[in-house]
């Protein structure tokens, strides 16, 4: 079964650049949404399981806390991909939550997503 990536962003390229890198991952990409409004619609409805949520802060509407809110009660690990991205603040407020600033490199996001989607266990289970 693919896992499934929630996908934030309003940035038509760069959407489509982290669509790209997801589903070079082996995931399917839900979204891309574009708007505050739109993915908290998109929350209230049906939706599949997901494995992850990327997200970026600043949207058209305004910023992805709401949502992020949401997100991070259901279990959802979070990426914020933002170049308006307070790490340290973020990571306070949505613990285990991780951060890539815009720019990102590809390799970058792509280590981030997979540990993520694996979980903080993850590694531990490897090591041992």
């Amino acid at each position: 079964m693919t896992k499934t990536v929630l996908l934030v962003e309003d940035e038509f390229f760069v959407a489509l650049d982290l669509q790209s890198i997801i589903e070079d991952g082996g995931y399917e990409v839900d979204g891309p949404y574009v708007s505050v409004e739109e993915v908290l619609a998109h929350l209230d409805g049906d939706r599949p399981q997901l494995a992850c949520a990327i997200l970026d802060v600043r949207l058209r509407d305004g910023e992805v806390f709401p949502a992020a809110e949401r997100l991070s009660q259901a279990g959802v690990p979070l990426i914020f991909h933002s170049g308006h991205a307070d790490e340290q603040a973020l990571q306070s407020r949505y613990p285990g939550a991780a951060v890539c600033g815009k720019p990102c490199s590809p390799s970058l996001l792509r280590r981030t997503l997979s540990m993520a989607v694996s979980g903080p266990d993850q590694d531990d289970r490897e090591a041992g």
